[in-house]
């Protein structure tokens, strides 16, 4: 351990890497509604949080675990779910009228066309707004599963349909 004053211990979290605490700040300095994106190692959380001094506020949350009530029989950790979870929050979101947000990625290393980017996606195609660039966003193909194969595409669109009509009702 270091014996000089000028020495400060980080947090806890920081040094768990858990938190970036600086684009915590920045995010939370913009006062806007997050989309907050967690991968796991076998599923999709998406979130809609509200910054709160007490602690964040989660408006609606989603795992992708739910996609299997909706039809969905393949991997819940893989693109084409994540971008189902986030159409599925998306859906939710507007339902209690949320439509601006941006996106929270946390401490993971932004990565073109990543499952992180394709529940962005999902969530602007059910009708949120938010920033994101196209360049970033995963192919169509990729996003329906075409990259797995022919199956997954079929099975995409069936639990998409679902979805839909799911909260048309």
């Amino acid at each position: 351990m270091a014996t000089n004053t000028n020495y400060s211990i980080k947090y806890r979290r920081r040094r768990e890497n858990k938190t970036n605490y600086k684009k915590r700040l920045n995010l939370l300095k913009s006062k806007s509604i997050r989309l907050v994106i967690r991968p796991t190692n076998k599923y999709i959380i998406a979130q809609l949080v509200d910054f709160h001094p007490d602690g964040d506020k989660i408006m609606c949350s989603v795992n992708s675990k739910e996609l299997k009530k909706l039809g969905w029989n393949i991997s819940c950790s893989n693109t084409p779910a994540a971008y189902l979870t986030g159409f599925l929050c998306g859906l939710k979101a507007i339902k209690i009228s949320n439509t601006d947000a941006i996106l929270d990625i946390g401490i993971k290393i932004s990565t073109k066309g990543s499952k992180i980017y394709a529940a962005g996606k999902g969530a602007v195609d059910a009708g949120m707004k938010i920033p994101l660039s196209d360049e970033i966003l995963p192919d169509e193909k990729r996003l329906k599963g075409g990259s797995i194969s022919e199956a997954t595409i079929k099975t995409f669109e069936q639990t998409l349909n679902n979805i839909k009509n799911s909260f048309s009702k």
